[in-house]
């Protein structure tokens, strides 16, 4: 009967313990993915920049040596970063695939213009680093026409320098979420052996000896569900990296360090300082108090 009694006692502690690690880890990995983006926001603002681009479309009568020293001059630009030289033949192709129709065959003619499809550096994607681009480009005798959204590059610009501030508030309000969850998940943990703490107190035990068991295991707990974090948040980045390489992935491996050392951090700390909290809470309490 002692032995079937000790069997389920420890088969409940178990799993009490694996619900504790598995609630920290989920969590953790909240609160990983918050941090990814927050570690990626400069390079998720730089890649929507520099996705952003124009189009300069080219005269009919430009001669092929004109256009070659155009591009010569854009490739060697500081402000530009790629170039796509695309002729009338292309443009009418790329225009046919999307239409569905041979419209040259229609008209009798090609009306389209040869273009150089142009990508900036980030730093020069401003609404009036575009504006003042445009305007050398047209001094250029070759160039007819600068193309390119001006509405977008506006919204563009004036949304995405709040990329940042709004994943930093919304990581702070994660955190104290978080920071909740935790310490209610701990502080369960901690209630369940109320009375094993006071018969500790009973028999003389000092307070630094009673926490320090439950700060042991927290410590394990808050490391445990920390590696689970990581992964989850290792998996989610591979995953990730196949279809937004240049933003997330493991190329920048001190940007996943930080990340991954901050997970460890928050879930050593947050379990360590609930349980600190929860252990003195029902050391203070007398014996009735603990049935309330």
């Amino acid at each position: 009967m002692a032995k079937t009694y000790q069997k389920t006692a420890r088969r409940k502690l178990r799993s009490s313990y694996f619900t504790t690690i598995i609630s920290i880890a989920l969590v953790l990995f909240v609160l990983g993915i918050i941090g990814l983006l927050l570690l990626n926001a400069n390079r998720l603002s730089i890649y929507v920049k520099e996705n952003l681009g124009f189009t300069i479309l080219l005269k009919d009568n430009a001669r092929a040596a004109e256009v070659k020293r155009l591009e010569k001059v854009l490739k060697t630009s500081d402000f530009i970063k790629s170039t796509e030289y695309i002729d009338k033949d292309k443009a009418a192709k790329e225009l046919e695939q999307e239409l569905g129709e041979d419209f040259v065959d229609f008209l009798g003619y090609n009306p389209l213009l040869s273009s150089i499809d142009v990508k900036l550096y980030a730093d020069y994607t401003s609404p009036d680093s575009i504006a003042k681009i445009e305007k050398i480009l047209l001094e250029f005798p070759q160039v007819k026409e600068v193309y390119y959204q001006k509405n977008l590059v506006h919204l563009v610009h004036k949304n995405v320098n709040r990329i940042s501030m709004v994943l930093s508030v919304f990581a702070f309000l994660l955190l104290t979420i978080a920071i909740a969850l935790i310490n209610n998940t701990i502080r369960l943990s901690v209630y369940s052996k109320r009375f094993l703490i006071r018969t500790m107190q009973l028999v003389g035990a000092t307070k630094g000896f009673i926490r320090k068991p439950f700060l042991v295991k927290s410590i394990i707990h808050g490391l445990a569900g920390a590696v689970i974090a990581i992964v989850l948040l290792s998996g989610l980045i591979y995953i990730s990296s196949k279809e937004l390489s240049e933003v997330v992935g493991f190329q920048n491996l001190d940007l996943i360090f930080i990340l991954f050392g901050i997970v460890i951090l928050l879930g050593i700390l947050i379990t360590f300082i609930s349980t600190y909290f929860s252990v003195n809470k029902y050391l203070r309490l007398s014996t009735n108090e603990l049935y309330f």
